[in-house]
């Protein structure tokens, strides 16, 4: 692996990146840490798939526990997706978790296919959290996450079998991004990210996207960007799935939960409107 330099200044090279790391740093939300608390997988994504709605209407002393499985078993699906879109991996492959939050996702892809996952975040915090738990699942060694740019890694041209993002690339430039990421793939390799975006039709930011940005410290990019960037960058799109209609009732049961941010209403309404789009998208590097 070709040495990089871990040092704040060379990971956090811009204002923004270090405001992002900063309240990444400092988060605490039990809309991911009680999720994650249900069986170990910390997630930093939304939720797909039909809700078991019984858990409303469980025993007053349970419920809140029940709805928080609930949401928790969500993500996880969301998750299980994206997996499901990488392709052939085979235990001898390396993939590349960028983004990686907590870790969840690496940790399933390992359990998955039996192959070794890398991580990276420009959270410390994160990192140090992902690793420990890899090494309470067993998997220290296997599953590693590092403190770096998803920008600049530092790892091997054609190192990787397959790349995903999963809801972290509206914290980028997409071209810089999709450049390093054809960079790190092998010919063949695959990418898959999912995200939300803005729909161009609605002629720019609704008011419920402006405060979706406001509240994560983040910059969503419209839908054709993604693939105006892609395209320039030798990653051509093999599958485009809209989640959008899958993920509205995780979203309504969140608002509901005792987790609730206040995040939610604008969530809904953007999904609602058609302003808002949460897409999967997968692509083969030529």
């Amino acid at each position: 692996m070709t040495a990089v330099s871990t040092a704040p200044a060379d990971v956090l090279r811009t204002a923004y990146q270090k405001s992002v790391a900063s309240y990444w740093n400092a988060e605490q939300d039990p809309v991911n840490l009680r999720l994650g608390d249900v069986d170990g997988l910390y997630h930093h994504h939304y939720g797909i798939g039909e809700v078991d709605l019984s858990v409303l209407e469980g025993p007053q002393d349970t419920r809140d526990a029940q709805i928080i499985a609930e949401m928790h078993r969500l993500e996880t699906a969301q998750a299980d997706v994206l997996l499901d879109h990488l392709g052939d991996i085979r235990p001898q492959d390396r993939l590349l978790d960028a983004g990686c939050g907590r870790g969840g996702t690496s940790i399933m892809a390992h359990e998955r296919f039996g192959c070794e996952v890398d991580g990276v975040s420009i959270s410390q915090k994160q990192v140090d959290f992902a690793n420990r738990q890899a090494a309470v699942r067993g998997a220290e060694g296997k599953v590693r996450y590092h403190f770096r740019n998803m920008l600049d890694t530092g790892f091997e041209s054609g190192s990787r079998r397959a790349i995903w993002n999963n809801e972290s690339t509206m914290y980028v430039d997409l071209f810089e991004l999709f450049a390093e990421h054809a960079r790190q793939l092998e010919f063949g390799g695959r990418y898959v990210t999912i995200t939300g975006c803005y729909n161009d039709v609605t002629g720019g930011r609704s008011k419920a996207v402006a405060q979706i940005d406001q509240h994560y410290t983040c910059n969503i990019h419209p839908r054709s960007a993604y693939f105006k960037a892609m395209t320039a960058n030798g990653l051509v799109p093999i599958s485009v799935v809209d989640l959008t209609a899958q993920t509205i009732p995780y979203w309504e049961l969140r608002a509901k939960s005792s987790v609730a941010t206040g995040i939610e209403d604008p969530f809904l309404t953007a999904y609602r409107e058609g302003s808002f789009h949460y897409l999967l998208i997968a692509a083969d590097r030529i």
